[in-house]
């Protein structure tokens, strides 16, 4: 566990000394030194630069070795595939856009074979795959997958990956995938409990609590976007009527703009974006009211969940300035006394954030000292042995 929870502070806030790390971990410095020596000798950990002094001796940092191992993730849509190959420390090594049919019969295929094709142009220090879809899934370790949008039920995610790539996979919820990268590299590295909350095709939330990641009894909590607004509202996608997600997700906002006369019949979030930056009122105006609906949703789950940070990212980010005009004050006016001070955090989005989240799942295992994933796990955790073994041997 010490070994851990060193990597875990490496991965998460960077490079640091061996005094600090004792500090932080709460553990003897002789402990630290024996423990970063063995970790150097696996090729884990190695020694930077000196760390400026201020007055006594100067210290040897102490970083990641990011080509330690790497992982592939996986986003899953119902019209595309998104894959990342991402280096122990977070970083986006490369990234693959390929058309996707999650309707087909030949989906898992087809899914198999872009993955495989992936995977031959990469890394040889592969420590396993990670996969984020919009649905539920009932364990990391074993990822049976029930998706309303991808139209799967009870699909058997990931032994199909497991059988056919000879790799540890893991599966979870997209926006649980996205705390855990949030937790590692995130602004919630710097919380034990937080909300992160993503906009966009879906409204989703992953739920962070006491450093872990709460799934809920089958996978499904978190589930923000299908919290009833209006019992007598637009029909969801999830079959019932009125669903935030069915107000304010993308697909509706653009029906709003198109019914309102904003956007014309081919446009698209992205138009209704420009609109707003070219000072369009109606189109702000609709991004504001989104804001307002969104706010008092979760003004209701900060109220219950009493989290210390709430991190908002996603697709919809990108007109965030618009809808923070009605998110904010919905969102305080709601809150109980006690709560109303709790931050607001706004990460910045990029188009391979997803699957970035998916290989979390895996890099969590060696960098995040609460990460379990079963048997999946102890397979990362053996390929990362194999791995530093092969560097020493060469």
């Amino acid at each position: 566990m010490n070994r851990s929870a060193i990597l875990a502070q490496l991965g998460a806030y960077g490079p640091a000394s061996r005094a600090v790390l004792a500090r932080k971990l709460e553990v003897t410095p002789p402990l630290v030194t024996q423990l970063v020596k063995q970790l150097i000798l696996d090729g884990l950990v190695q020694e930077l630069h000196l760390s400026p002094s201020s007055g006594g001796r100067p210290s040897r940092m102490l970083g990641l070795v990011s080509t330690a191992g790497h992982a592939i993730g996986v986003k899953i849509a119902p019209e595309q595939v998104t894959l990342v190959e991402v280096s122990i420390d977070g970083v986006v090594i490369r990234s693959q856009n390929s058309a996707f049919d999650s309707a087909s019969h030949m989906a898992l295929s087809s899914l198999v074979e872009l993955l495989r094709n992936f995977i031959a142009g990469g890394t040889t220090h592969l420590l396993g795959i990670g996969v984020g879809v919009p649905g539920e899934i009932d364990e990391q370790s074993v990822g049976i997958v029930n998706s309303t949008q991808l139209g799967w039920s009870r699909v058997p995610l990931g032994s199909t990956m497991r059988n056919a790539l000879n790799l540890p996979v893991l599966v979870d919820n997209n926006v649980n995938a996205l705390s855990v990268a949030e937790r590692l590299f995130g602004q919630g590295r710097f919380f034990k409990d937080f909300l992160v909350v993503t906009i966009g095709t879906g409204i989703g939330a992953g739920i962070v609590a006491d450093g872990k990641v709460f799934r809920g009894h089958e996978g499904g909590a978190g589930d923000l976007g299908h919290i009833t607004i209006d019992t007598n509202g637009p029909l969801c996608q999830c079959g019932n009527r009125g669903c935030l997600e069915a107000y304010i997700g993308e697909k509706a906002l653009t029906k709003i703009a198109k019914e309102e006369g904003v956007l014309k019949e081919d446009g698209d979030m992205t138009t209704l974006t420009e609109l707003a930056n070219r000072g369009d009122e109606s189109a702000r105006a609709i991004f504001k009211h989104a804001g307002q609906l969104l706010g008092r949703v979760i003004a209701g789950a900060v109220n219950i969940l009493d989290p210390e940070i709430v991190i908002i990212l996603g697709e919809g980010t990108e007109s965030w300035r618009y809808w923070s005009t009605g998110f904010g004050p919905a969102l305080r006016s709601a809150l109980t006394p006690s709560k109303r001070e709790v931050a607001i955090g706004i990460e910045t989005w990029r188009d391979e954030s997803w699957a970035r989240g998916a290989a979390c799942l895996v890099l969590a295992i060696p960098l995040d000292e609460t990460a379990g994933a079963g048997d999946q796990g102890e397979l990362v955790r053996a390929r990362l042995r194999i791995a530093a073994n092969s560097r020493n041997s060469n």
